[in-house]
């Protein structure tokens, strides 16, 4: 609980609530699949314990999707809406999904924050999450 905000595991439930919160952040990087309503779905299903909404008055003001592939953990959609920020909201789902990581056995987390995302650079050091500079992150479409 962050004064009236209340965090809790994300449900496919949550889905509008959170793309209307991750379109009006900007800056997501929305693909048409994977973050549609049945690829969040998935998602959530392999994922059960590790992905959070943050709430008030029933409205979806946070999100973190976390999960992992048994050796690393990874965050995803971390937002908090604008009305919301510098209120503890995004540092207490980010601590939620570590726990959930930890508890699941995982010792790693790794993130994808865009290099021009000011705000979000600064929030992830503050987490501890480093630049690697020493690797190339790659990308290839599965399908055709």
């Amino acid at each position: 609980m962050t004064g009236n905000v209340h965090i809790r595991p994300m449900k496919p439930e949550d889905y509008d609530g959170a793309l209307a919160l991750w379109v009006a952040c900007g800056g997501m990087g929305l693909r048409s699949v994977e973050d549609s309503r049945g690829g969040i779905e998935a998602f959530l299903r392999r994922n059960p314990d590790t992905c959070f909404v943050a709430e008030t008055d029933a409205s979806v003001v946070g999100t973190v999707l976390a999960g992992n592939d048994g050796r690393r953990g990874y965050l995803y959609h971390v937002a908090v809406g604008a009305d919301y920020r510098y209120r503890r909201v995004g540092t207490g789902l980010v601590e939620r999904a570590i726990r959930a990581l930890r508890r699941s056995g995982i010792r790693k987390a790794a993130l994808v924050v865009y290099a021009d995302n000011l705000d979000g650079n600064e929030f992830w050091e503050h987490f501890g999450f480093t630049v690697r500079e020493d690797i190339v992150y790659r990308n290839r479409e599965l399908i055709s």
